[in-house]
């Protein structure tokens, strides 16, 4: 079969990171794969590429999927970035077509559900923690606590990413709202629970969570992190117990609760199975090193 590779141009430039585009087309003309690969701008990320790559299951081993990659390898190079990470499900195809072509898994992510119907967390959520207390807001930081929440961002900085160089994400207060605002161009609600050191009144640790525009389906989590001066009191269980028992009065034909902890992440993964999450499969990552 005769492919055609032509780049494109990204129509939805972000504020931290481009793409480079390759559509795969047949002889005729007719689209059978693409190459999207997400170039990192800011500073503790600038060295790194993620690639999703897709092709047509009939249009597979012929070629196309290693005429993508050769293309995003190659712009990623040319960008100047250190590795290329891409990731696949346990035992699919991408996951075989990755290790055979020079990648190298470095991560292990275990996707849980949580269905709301079953969720019984109010005991969790109501249970006092001497010297917190839970605040909560939906999209935007409020202005008065836009600091405070950025400085705690820092709580992901030692999350467990096993091999994966995957750098660090440095936050400022434009970016935190940046991120808000992209949640909510999507069509999509954000919802943060916080808990606040009550001495001082900053943000010890955070959880968010993401509902489809309708209400409908399931949620994500997203983000949850406690300062290092701040671990050891359940902060973590605290929190997110307080975001379901939320999304589970507030969005009633919300289905579930979707969550994805690194396997070396031991202890967000028991606090994932003490609130009730059910393992529903595995993603391998994998990193190419340019």
């Amino acid at each position: 079969m005769s492919i055609q590779i032509v780049p494109l141009a990204d129509p939805h430039p972000g504020a931290a990171s481009h793409r480079l585009v390759w559509l795969a087309s047949d002889g005729d003309g007719v689209p059978v794969g693409a190459a999207f690969l997400r170039l990192f701008e800011r500073e503790g990320q600038d060295h790194l590429a993620e690639l999703e790559l897709n092709v047509h299951p009939a249009e597979r081993r012929g070629g196309v999927g290693s005429e993508l990659l050769a293309r995003a390898v190659a712009g990623a190079e040319a960008e100047g970035r250190r590795c290329v990470l891409a990731q696949a499900g346990a035992d699919t195809p991408g996951d075989r077509f990755l290790a055979a072509r020079g990648f190298r898994k470095v991560l292990t992510l275990t996707y849980a559900r949580l269905a709301l119907a079953h969720a019984d967390v109010d005991a969790v959520a109501d249970s006092p923690h001497a010297g917190y207390r839970l605040l909560s807001w939906d999209g935007t930081v409020p202005d008065e606590l836009a600091g405070t929440f950025t400085a705690s961002r820092r709580a992901m900085d030692d999350m467990p990413m096993d091999d994966t160089d995957y750098g660090v994400v440095v936050w400022d207060v434009d970016r935190v709202r940046a991120a808000a605002k992209a949640v909510a161009d999507r069509g999509e609600s954000l919802h943060t629970v916080v808990a606040v050191d009550e001495s001082d009144g900053s943000i010890a640790g955070f959880t968010e969570l993401v509902v489809p525009g309708d209400g409908k389906g399931d949620g994500r989590h997203y983000g949850t992190g406690v300062l290092p001066e701040h671990r050891g009191h359940g902060l973590a269980r605290w929190m997110k117990a307080e975001a379901i028992r939320q999304a589970r009065e507030r969005y009633p034909d919300l289905g579930g609760l979707l969550a994805d902890t690194a396997d070396g992440n031991t202890h967000m993964r028991a606090v994932n199975d003490s609130l009730g999450y059910r393992p529903t499969h595995r993603t391998f990552q994998y990193q190419l090193d340019l």
